[in-house]
């Protein structure tokens, strides 16, 4: 017992004072501030996605390996410069072509509201299947994906729609979403279809085209 109590006072001395000074077990200083931005998408950048984190973090379902049924950017072909000059003339012809959604889409993303194209393609990607228990599945995760008030990602909708749609879930069809899906496209026709002809994405777009036009 003597050689432990004569120990003591020499542990005490070699160590550091600020050592000597921290009692307490609670003072660790936190690690969270260096955590890393992590992107969603490959034309995401990280200042642009980072202010969603942390309600992402509370919000985002423990399903996080879960199928993801939208791709990060459909494939396609490069546009015609006739093509490309169509999409400011018709809304129609922008979504019917995949080169258009995905520059379409990269807009939306920059305006915080890519939600809307991806519901809207979720909802096309239903009306392909013909099994009964894909299909329930695939509403399943539409709902909570796009719908349910708790998810990061809803869009918007009127009272009237959501109660049909919550009528429909009992029973999921190809046709659940239908009047949601028309809404959210109404959306991005009025809202974000005119603000994307006079973004600097869709103008650059022209100017590419138009160039390598007359380079051929």
């Amino acid at each position: 017992y003597t050689t432990l109590f004569r120990a003591g006072p020499d542990l005490a001395e070699r160590q550091s004072p600020m050592s000597r000074h921290d009692t307490s077990p609670t003072m660790v200083q936190p690690a969270s501030n260096n955590r890393p931005h992590t992107c969603c998408f490959c034309w995401c950048c990280c200042c642009s996605c980072s202010w969603n984190e942390d309600r992402d973090r509370l919000r985002r379902p423990s399903r996080e390996a879960k199928l993801e049924t939208i791709p990060i950017c459909e494939a396609c072909i490069k546009p015609s410069p006739d093509e490309v000059h169509g999409w400011a003339g018709s809304f129609d012809k922008l979504m019917k072509n995949p080169a258009g959604r995905n520059v379409f889409r990269e807009f939306l993303r920059t305006e915080y509201s890519e939600e809307n194209m991806l519901f809207w393609l979720a909802c096309e990607d239903l009306k392909t299947e013909c099994n009964k228990h894909i299909i329930d599945e695939k509403a399943r995760m539409i709902y909570e994906d796009y719908i349910s008030i708790l998810s990061p990602k809803e869009v918007s909708l009127d009272s009237r729609v959501r109660e049909v749609i919550n009528r429909k879930m009992q029973e999921p069809s190809l046709h659940t979403f239908d009047d949601a899906q028309l809404q959210i496209y109404t959306l991005m026709h009025r809202d974000s279809y005119p603000r994307f002809l006079n973004s600097s994405i869709y103008k650059s777009l022209l100017q590419s085209v138009s160039r390598s036009s007359s380079e051929s």
